[in-house]
């Protein structure tokens, strides 16, 4: 439930829309004093159509990726001509993993040779196509961050 300055009341996200947010998560600040909620949207969230009511050049880094792993997820039931990823999912996974060890090797070497601006484009090109294998396993990185959760003791 929220409380809605502009309707004056409580009311529940998706009430007249349908467009709901499924909670996944809640902590508290170390003053007990503000709440964070994880959630994940089921259609749009803002009143004007669009995904979220914040500009997007304020959008989190998390958020922006779990917005790239929805996109990615997305292709994989499109057409396999219209976009680079598409047509990833419509190779093997053997060949996207292939493709995660070749970037991955390259990050390697560009970080070797100290180029900076190298290493960053090759960590993002293993990062993308690290989220396109992890999608084709019907995984994602939810699981990795558990995993990483689970091996540091929370």
């Amino acid at each position: 439930m929220l409380f809605s300055r502009t309707k004056n009341r409580l009311w529940v996200k998706g009430e007249t829309s349908g467009n709901f947010l499924k909670v996944v998560e809640m902590g508290l600040d170390c003053d007990n004093d503000s709440l964070l909620i994880l959630v994940n949207p089921v259609g749009v969230t803002c009143h004007t159509g669009v995904v979220s009511c914040f500009d997007k050049s304020d959008m989190p880094d998390l958020v922006f990726l779990a917005n790239l792993e929805k996109l990615i997820n997305e292709r994989k039931t499109t057409d396999s001509n219209s976009s680079h990823t598409t047509q990833l999912f419509a190779t093997d996974t053997k060949r996207i993993a292939q493709k995660v060890g070749e970037e991955g090797v390259e990050t390697a070497l560009a970080a070797t040779v100290q180029d900076k601006d190298e290493t960053v484009s090759e960590a993002s090109d293993l990062v993308y196509h690290l989220t396109v294998l992890l999608q084709a396993s019907d995984l994602a990185w939810a699981d990795v961050l558990d995993k990483l959760k689970e091996r540091h003791g929370k």
